[in-house]
């Protein structure tokens, strides 16, 4: 998706589509499939290099809302200002994002 794409897609609403495209991004460049991202409910992503995960609850989740993740992804705040509100909520090992963000 072109930055003019997710602009347009931005000011229509269209939040699914933004956090999807941008659990996509996070997924190349992050390949793995140790920490599972959850934006509900929207998506999931499997990322991040080290054990796989392949069956019932994965031992490292990142959880936040839509606009956290947004903001996440497009630099607008900070993984440690989002952990400090608790906006996120990350548990398990190689749950820390701040390497791989912001993604745009």
């Amino acid at each position: 998706m072109t930055p003019a794409q997710l602009a347009t897609a931005h000011e229509h609403g269209d939040t699914k589509v933004l956090v999807k495209h941008y659990l996509a991004v996070l997924e190349s460049r992050a390949p793995g499939r140790s920490v599972e991202v959850r934006v509900p409910p929207f998506s999931a992503v499997q990322a991040v290099p080290g054990v796989r995960h392949t069956r019932g609850t994965p031992p490292a989740v990142v959880e936040t809302d839509a606009e956290t993740w947004l903001a996440l992804a497009t630099g607008r705040t900070t993984w440690a200002e989002a952990l400090d509100s608790g906006a996120v909520v990350a548990s398990g090992e190689r749950t820390d994002l701040s390497p791989y963000l912001p993604l745009g």
